[in-house]
């Protein structure tokens, strides 16, 4: 996931109230649920030291939340009485979560807001296609393409004149598969896609897909199911839903299998880094191409001290000071480094969990949620076996070899 969207959040300095809201379901015990989540949540943030006036620019844009608008959840970020940024959320916290603190809570937003391509659909017939972008926002048209018109028709009779008109109509279908082909691999760059859903006959799908780029042909899947854009077919969002799953799969893969290679226990150069002090130094230098958490990582919340600048990051608040911050603050260990990521271009991967290990998104008990200031950890990953993912549950992939330190 890129984090260009957080640039709102790095702008100004803090301190932040962090929400993330469920506002439940759309009826009436419902609505009175969601009036008492609300008061929960600003009674906590003033209770951790948030002022006055951001209190209430929360408590006034949660009041007035449309389930509608936000039907799982919502993500919101606030400071100095103004909220600056909010987010659709693609999966419900399990119980709210706040806090007020020196910097945003960003974790939390990468699960819940899930990492999940972003989908380009095409809905295609004889005469052309429309496109559909698919992401955490929801469906956006994207345009379409268009082929000729006619002949599009085959005959039935096997008359010299029909069957020099049928010939027709294939050159027809065969150009137009190659106009939606050209305007779908446009649509494909301008999209941010990362994975085209075809949704049609499946001659026309086979057609458009053979004339698609190589790039674009290997990122496309194919439904028998759907109809034409903004149709009601639950197969056919079940279909896209998969194809967006098995491509964030492949993309964690790909990661891990680089992880693994680079990642080395000697003194030799190595292309991956993991643990903190390794991760906060190739932060400060602007060196971490893909930052890697893993939800329930014990090193997630270790405590690091940052200055105003993204860069000024360091494990004590001694090596703050040497970087220039003359009043560095304590903050999560998470939170510094997906400021950083962001302020570098960096992209980051949440690292999926066993189904038996907790989330950065919530608790076993929802209650206990707001309660430990947003942090929504139940658990240590110390002793896992699994040494797939980053000790600790923090890593990164390296923007170039680098020998280390120590």
């Amino acid at each position: 996931m890129q984090l260009s969207f957080l640039e709102p959040l790095f702008d100004r300095s803090g301190p932040w109230a962090t929400v993330y809201f469920d506002p439940g379901q759309n009826d009436e015990s419902g609505a009175k649920r969601r009036e008492l989540s609300v008061r929960e949540v600003c009674r906590t943030l003033e209770e951790q030291g948030a002022d006055p006036a951001t209190t209430k620019a929360v408590r006034e844009v949660l009041t007035s939340t449309a389930t509608a608008d936000y039907p799982v959840g919502r993500a919101l970020f606030a400071a100095a009485g103004e909220v600056v940024l909010t987010r659709r959320l693609s999966r419900a916290p399990q119980g709210q979560i706040a806090c007020w603190s020196p910097l945003p809570r960003l974790a939390p937003l990468l699960e819940l807001s899930g990492q999940d391509p972003v989908c380009l659909v095409a809905y295609i017939d004889r005469t052309g296609a429309d496109f559909e972008r698919r992401g955490a926002g929801g469906p956006r048209d994207v345009g379409g393409g268009e082929g000729q018109q006619w002949p599009i028709h085959r005959t039935t009779t096997s008359d010299w004149s029909e069957r020099h008109f049928q010939l027709k109509v294939e050159n027809t279908w065969e150009h137009n598969a190659g106009e939606i082909a050209e305007a779908l691999a446009t649509a494909y760059e301008e999209s941010g896609a990362e994975v085209v859903v075809l949704v049609g006959d499946p001659r026309e799908r086979q057609a458009v897909r053979e004339r698609l780029p190589e790039a674009v042909r290997e990122l496309t899947v194919e439904t028998e199911h759907g109809g034409a854009a903004g149709s009601d077919s639950p197969a056919l969002e079940e279909a896209i839903e998969r194809a967006r799953r098995e491509c964030a799969d492949r993309r964690v893969g790909v990661a891990l299998d680089r992880f693994r290679a680079g990642r080395v226990s000697t003194d030799r150069p190595t292309d991956a880094v993991e643990g903190v002090p390794a991760v906060v130094e190739a932060a400060r230098e602007h060196r971490i191409d893909t930052l890697l958490l893993r939800p329930g990582g014990p090193d997630l919340d270790r405590e690091t001290w940052v200055g105003t600048d993204p860069d000024q990051v360091a494990v004590r608040r001694g090596d703050a000071r040497t970087l220039g911050e003359s009043a560095p603050v304590s903050v999560r260990a998470d939170d510094a480094l997906l400021r950083s990521a962001a302020a570098t271009g960096a992209e980051v991967l949440i690292v999926p969990l066993p189904d038996d290990e907790p989330s950065l998104s919530g608790d076993a008990d929802p209650a206990a949620t707001i309660a430990k200031n947003g942090t929504g950890r139940a658990g240590n990953t110390t002793g896992t076996a699994d040494t797939d993912v980053p000790v600790g549950g923090i890593g990164a992939l390296l923007r170039w070899t680098y020998q280390p330190t120590s």
